[in-house]
């Protein structure tokens, strides 16, 4: 997430939100601007019964989370500590992923931009789909920044979200998954320097490719050491944030049954312009995902229900050079990957849903 300077984190602020929302209401009074702005028919979200939460235990592998995390440890470690935007580490961080879609099958890309008027800096996201299914002309968007802050290596944020959307992308590649819809892995750069990254790519979309995605999960900061879970507020009642677009509800709703399924409640988390959802958001795209908590303080009804400790931040090394692998908590992570799957499974359309044992195939 980017970040928070003297600013409590359920009210944070970016410079970049107000010009954003004034772009989007100029388009919409002028017909131009932002191309998901234009009108187009919208297909509903449609939600299928998730998997067996037996069989999802099967599928996800927390050795291979931990071997993710590892790797972005490891571009860190050798780049000066970080994986920030236009660093060594953060192009390593980049060459890791691309290796393991490529592996699994997958034709990663690179979708570059750049931001920054007096000092532009030459970004890229990394996206890559799947090739089999997508009979419905839909894309579900799975999406977690690769990016670091400067002041350390960034593993909780976000190599959580990196490792958990990565995992599902291999692990429905190696189960041969065929979905109803399209499904896009990505992984956005210039998103600790202002959401950039996710920005750029809703504004590349032409009203109907903006009309064809029916969600967009994000993930970050999955793996706090002192976390709490949270499920985004699609329907808006929290009061928090604002009411994501018509079918967030919906969005919410899956999660909140898949993770209630396991026994655990999890809480409201307001759209607040504080992560890669707010440019799908502001596009009318349907929008849901997971966080566990960063700069935030646990409160004592949190702690009664999640464990931990009141009073205490969600994650003291959120922004910090002790974000490293040691500070991820991996049981946390691995729930929340497992919840990302069935997640996509159910909003997906994936056909059997997910059998262990399937050889790899339908990714490209």
């Amino acid at each position: 997430m980017p970040r928070a300077v003297f600013v409590p984190q359920r009210l944070r602020y970016h410079p970049s939100s107000r010009a954003r929302l004034c772009t989007i209401a100029l388009c919409a009074a002028l017909g131009c601007g932002l191309a998901a702005c234009t009108e187009e028919p919208r297909s509903p979200v449609v939600v299928d019964s998730p998997p067996d939460p037996s069989v999802v235990r099967e599928v996800v592998q927390p050795s291979a989370l931990r071997r993710h995390l590892e790797a972005l440890q490891a571009a860190a470690d050798a780049n000066g500590g970080n994986r920030a935007d236009a660093t060594g580490g953060y192009e390593a961080s980049a060459e890791y992923v691309e290796e393991q879609l490529r592996a699994a099958g997958y034709e990663p890309r690179r979708q570059e931009f750049s931001y920054g008027r007096s000092d532009p800096v030459d970004a890229f996201n990394i996206l890559a789909d799947t090739d089999a299914g997508g009979s419905s002309g839909n894309v579900l968007l799975l999406g977690a920044h690769l990016d670091s802050v400067e002041d350390g290596p960034g593993l909780n944020d976000n190599g959580s979200g990196v490792a958990a959307v990565l995992e599902v992308a291999l692990r429905l590649a190696e189960q041969g998954a065929v979905p109803r819809d399209r499904i896009r892995f990505a992984f956005w750069g210039g998103e600790e320097d202002g959401l950039h990254g996710s920005e750029h790519y809703v504004e590349e979309l032409s009203g109907a490719e903006a009309a064809a995605h029916v969600a967009y999960l994000n993930v970050d900061v999955v793996g706090s050491p002192n976390g709490v879970v949270f499920v985004y507020d699609g329907d808006g009642s929290d009061g928090e944030g604002e009411a994501g677009p018509e079918g967030s509800g919906a969005v919410e709703q899956v999660f909140v049954d898949i993770l209630r399924g396991e026994g655990i409640e999890a809480l409201p988390f307001g759209f607040i312009e504080d992560s890669d959802y707010d440019a799908f958001v502001r596009g009318g795209i349907p929008a849901g995902g997971l966080f566990t908590g960063d700069a935030g303080t646990k409160s004592e009804a949190e702690a009664l229900t999640f464990g931990g400790q009141a009073g205490e931040q969600y994650d003291e090394c959120y922004h910090e050079a002790c974000d490293t692998i040691e500070n991820v908590d991996m049981t946390v992570l691995e729930q929340m990957t497992e919840t990302l799957i069935s997640a996509t499974v159910s909003l997906g359309g994936i056909e059997d849903g997910l059998a262990t044992g399937t050889a790899t195939e339908g990714a490209g």
